[in-house]
């Protein structure tokens, strides 16, 4: 199974998996439990694989979400994740800029998130976009 935050060397790569409508978060492997609660509270699904080697974790926004939806939950997260100190990059095609805005603005507001103990200081916007497989 390809892991692109291992490829990428970040902590969280938000993309479409390729020829679907799925909306991914792949985190390095034996990412730490903290990273993995907080994609929990900021509504991404935990999926497990174990085999008989490595167990393979990921993300996804949930399926039954519309198109605008799934982009705007996977945006709505990065901020969150930029303040908690981890290296994220959100793939275009996921990314809403109005999204990350509102965000962004809701973190400055000091509104209640589900996201752990964000900070009141702007978080900068994502790493630039990387082409994904």
């Amino acid at each position: 199974m390809a892991n692109l935050a291992d490829e990428y060397g970040t902590d969280v790569e938000i993309y479409r998996k390729a020829l679907s409508d799925t909306v991914h978060a792949d985190t390095p492997t034996g990412a730490p439990e903290t990273l993995l609660a907080l994609l929990d509270q900021l509504g991404l699904e935990r999926h497990t694989v174990e085999t008989g080697g490595p167990t393979y974790i990921w993300h996804e926004v949930p399926g039954h979400l519309d198109e605008d939806a799934k982009k705007q939950l996977a945006t709505r997260a990065v901020p969150a994740l930029l303040m908690a100190g981890y290296d994220v990059n959100c793939t275009p095609d996921v990314f809403d800029e109005a999204a990350y805005q509102q965000a962004v603005r809701e973190i400055r507001a000091g509104k209640p998130t589900r996201a752990a103990h964000p900070s009141p200081a702007a978080p900068s916007p994502p790493a630039p976009p990387r082409r994904t497989p």
